[in-house]
This record gives structure tokens, sequence and C-alpha cells, in this order.
């Protein structure tokens, strides 16, 4: 059934709301290449994401923190597999919640994505099959902001041309919509596509009563 949400712009996230998590496989392609323990790796890895996402540091840079902290040397030829092998872990879709978002696209309801992503991303989000989804596509490296930052979320109000009480902005990190709350955004912690499917079945009959 089609989601119709007049006057609300639904804004989301990407990364494990649209996507799913990395797999283990996915892990341990990625860990396979590095040839570094595990117990080196993920910290350096998840510690430089903020700065990657940022659009602070560059992918090479990114990969090259992780090998300094980790105390080898990665050479430009793994450097480029170790991107290819994470960038490709996080290519992946939620076909529970694909159908919310064509759902709502059935419905008239304008919808726009932002994820905390590095540079690499922008095109992946607006020129695959999804980007036909959204009226806009926010990026935090193009942007120089991370959410849960208030300036990421007024930006994009400022871009949609919309003020915070229309719109509805989904995350699976309750930060990040406390973040989007304090500037008055409404919000939904996302878990799974079912309850998110109620909340916004929810806010369709308040917007049609």
């Amino acid at each position: 059934m089609p989601i119709s949400i007049p006057g609300k712009v639904v804004v989301f996230d990407y990364g494990e709301v649209i996507s799913f998590s990395p797999s283990d496989s996915d892990r341990q392609a990625i860990l396979s290449i590095a040839r570094v323990p595990e117990e080196s790796f993920w910290p350096p890895y998840w510690q430089n994401r903020d700065a990657l996402d940022a659009g602070t540091l560059s992918i090479r840079q990114y990969w090259l923190e992780i090998a300094r902290h980790a105390g080898v040397d990665f050479s430009e030829s793994r450097i480029q597999q170790l991107w290819i092998a994470d960038y490709r872990s996080w290519l992946s879709v939620n076909p529970d919640t694909y159908d919310v978002l064509l759902a709502l696209r059935e419905g008239g309801t304008r919808m726009a994505l932002l994820s905390n992503a590095g540079f690499d991303f922008g095109g992946y989000f607006r020129h695959g099959p999804m980007g036909s989804l959204f009226e806009r596509v926010f990026v935090s490296a193009e942007m120089g902001r991370l959410k849960p930052e208030q300036a990421i979320y007024q930006e994009v109000l400022d871009e949609l041309g919309i003020e915070a009480g229309d719109m509805i902005f989904i995350d699976n990190k309750a930060v990040n919509i406390d973040g989007a709350a304090a500037l008055g955004i409404d919000g939904h912690v996302f878990t799974t596509a079912e309850l998110l499917r109620s909340y916004l079945d929810e806010k369709a009959e308040l917007a049609s009563a």
C-alpha cells in the first residue's frame, strides 16, 4: 500500500537502514587482504572513519593511517584492493526497507538521503537505481560535516526549502536522531522495516486526519 505524507520530507540514512551491515564474510575478506590481526585492524578502521566521512582524510590517507596504527605497510595496490573490498561490503540492500521506500514514492511522499559517508559513495547513491527515489542526496564528506552535528541537519533543511517541522528523519543511531530532534525534527530510530512501516503509516494517518 502507498504511504502518503503530504507536506513532509522523509530523510533516510543509508548504512544499516537501507543497507545491511557488512557480513562476517565481507569482514574476513578485508582482513585477508590487509594481512593484519583483527585486534590491530578494526580499532584504527573505526577510529579514522569519522575523518574519512567528514572529507578531511582521503581514501588513501585513511588506509595509510590504518597501516600506521597496525605497524605495517600497505602497498598502493593493496590499498586499492582494501578500498574495493570495504566499499563492496556496504553495497547491500534490505529489501523490506526498499519496499517502504517504494511505498512512499507511490504515495507521492518527498524523500531525501543523508548519509555519513565518504566522497566515493556520492556516485553510487545518486546514479544507481536507488538514486531515482530521492530528490536530493546529501553525503557528509561533501558537506564537511557529520551527523549528529546540528549544522548538517540545518543545511539539509535549507537545501530542501523546508522547516524543521516538515522533516521526518530515519536513522539507525539514536544519537543522530537526537541531534535532529534538537532542531525540532521528528525522527525514528530504525530497527526493523516492519516497525518503520508502522511509524510512517501513523504519520500518514495524522497527515490525512
